[in-house]
């Protein structure tokens, strides 16, 4: 985890997916510093399929390779080493829930080596008269916002689960959460993703748990899934705006704040199923 103190005396706390922008755009930076001249065919990035796309925003435009993985460091980590193995050179891995893989010396979340890196960025950009919100911030200006809102249910009774689910599923999948139009679906439960024309998804399928995502005509994104550890289901949500887009972080964050109180409303129903709202902090 980071934080900085701004101008104002509040501190701002980063949360994972803003840390993996950064760590992204480092990495990056210093690859670049290490090897003058070498293009970008055979680097490439990764991340959870439920944190930010930012990474994916990032290599449209500087020409690295992108990959998304299922959730845990032994997918990335697995991925990193077959990379390698066709001559790929892994730069980071990283997932929203603040674990990072900076490089291939630990091929594991590894906040020792990934803090240093994080610091030593923090000490040039104050030298320079900026800070991390300002790195950041010129990453979106540069990449484009990207805007996540994340959080959970409780239920202590996990019939209910595979109840919920089976209600998404049953018939077909909705078409609409609300006034939201879904343009595709991939249920990584079942072995379906009509992003493809043959309707199999490319990530693996994980028949003992519950993973659907949905991505909206509006070009939010949003995953549901079943915790393996613990009596939760998780909600992943974001929305995206390309760079020079007039929306404003205000009204990204009410735009994506009206889609997932709809999808909570429609699909997750906490009252049909019992579920409890996280705990406040």
């Amino acid at each position: 985890a980071a934080a900085e103190k701004q101008p104002t005396g509040a501190w701002r706390v980063f949360n994972g997916n803003e840390l993996g922008a950064m760590f992204g755009a480092i990495a990056l930076e210093n690859y670049r510093a290490a090897n003058p001249g070498v293009g970008m065919e055979r680097v490439y990035m990764n991340c959870s399929t439920v944190s930010s796309k930012f990474l994916k925003s990032m290599a449209a435009k500087e020409g690295f390779h992108f990959e998304e993985c299922i959730t845990g460091f032994k997918w990335m980590a697995n991925m990193a080493l077959v990379k390698a193995a066709e001559g790929f050179t892994c730069l980071l891995g990283f997932e929203e829930s603040i674990g990072y893989m900076y490089g291939m010396n630990v091929l594991d979340k590894d906040g020792i080596s990934a803090g240093p890196i994080l610091s030593a960025k923090a000490v040039r950009l104050y030298s320079e008269g900026s800070t991390l919100a300002q790195f950041l911030e010129g990453l979106y200006g540069r990449y484009g916002r990207h805007i996540t809102n994340n959080s959970y249910y409780l239920c202590y009774q996990p019939e209910m689960f595979d109840r919920m689910f089976g209600e998404i599923r049953d018939g077909g999948y909705p078409k609409t959460v609300g006034k939201f139009k879904i343009s595709t679906v991939r249920d990584l439960t079942v072995g379906f993703d009509n992003n493809y024309p043959d309707n199999k998804p490319r990530l693996p399928v994980c028949p003992g748990s519950h993973m659907i995502t949905f991505t909206f005509e509006n070009g939010c994104v949003v995953t549901l899934r079943t915790s393996g550890t613990e009596p939760k289901i998780k909600y992943y949500s974001e929305i995206v705006r390309e760079a020079g887009n007039p929306a404003t972080d205000e009204e990204m964050r009410e735009e994506l704040g009206e889609l997932v109180s709809a999808v909570v409303e429609h699909l997750l129903q906490p009252a049909k199923f019992g579920l409890k709202p996280r705990p406040s902090e």
